[in-house]
């Protein structure tokens, strides 16, 4: 990827990926807000027969998926990147899988929103 022999190399992709990450749980967090948004709408307009998905349901749902493909994918750019990276480039003892695992248990927790969320009715 370069030829600088510098670990600020790495430090700009680690960025990168946390930047997703932020990105990710903002889009989780908006979907989330959007599906609320319509149970509080249900609420308002006190209609008993009628509390079942609507469309902000499905669209809370997209932007929660969308923000699961994307700190999906944001793993597998920082990978690929860490394979073109030297062994100089990497601080030496630096734990390189750490933003790794943070974007990973972000998506598993995300997946486990999508189940309560399908699982309400």
């Amino acid at each position: 990827m370069s030829d600088l022999n510098d670990p600020r190399v790495f430090f700009a992709a680690e960025r990168t990926l946390m930047a997703w990450n932020r990105t990710g749980l903002t889009l989780m967090a908006f979907g989330f807000v959007l599906e609320r948004f319509g149970l509080f709408l249900h609420m308002l307009r006190q209609d008993a027969g009628g509390a079942g998905r609507d469309l902000s349901f499905w669209i809370g749902v997209a932007f929660i998926v969308l923000a699961l493909v994307v700190m999906s994918f944001s793993i597998v750019q920082f990978r690929r990147v860490l394979r073109t990276l030297k062994p100089i480039e990497i601080p030496e003892r630096y734990c390189t899988w750490m933003g790794i695992a943070m974007n990973l248990s972000v998506v598993v927790l995300g997946f486990a929103l999508l189940a309560y969320l399908f699982s309400e009715i």
